[in-house]
């Protein structure tokens, strides 16, 4: 039996409170948009210790679509210096969400 069979997300019940702060922002980039047209997928900013079911339950919740697949990925924070001081930026997740075909979010807020 496959990890996947063993845990179904569907049937998992997950805090609503939590869900509405898993997702800290989209990211828009000429990067996320290429993907985004190539993949039918969305790229969002998430929390450090947020897993691809709540991400996954959030994106289901909040926009009201079918999602395929969570992919996501830790970025380390860069190292940067300000003057005679060192600073270091936050380290970042992203995850990128692929939508089911014939679905579509729009995050730009523009109405058809």
């Amino acid at each position: 039996m496959s990890a996947a069979n063993k845990f179904n997300s569907s049937n998992v019940k997950f805090d609503e409170g939590r869900l509405m702060q898993v997702l800290v922002a989209p990211i828009v980039s000429e990067k996320a948009t290429m993907i985004a047209e190539k993949t039918n997928s969305v790229t969002f900013k998430v929390l450090q210790d947020a897993t691809k079911y709540e991400i996954k339950a959030a994106v289901q919740l909040m926009f009201k679509v079918d999602v395929k697949a969570v992919a996501v990925v830790n970025i380390k924070g860069k190292t940067k210096r300000f003057g005679k001081s060192i600073g270091r930026r936050d380290n970042l997740r992203k995850a990128y969400v692929t939508l089911q075909a014939g679905q579509e979010l729009n995050l730009g807020g523009e109405s058809a």
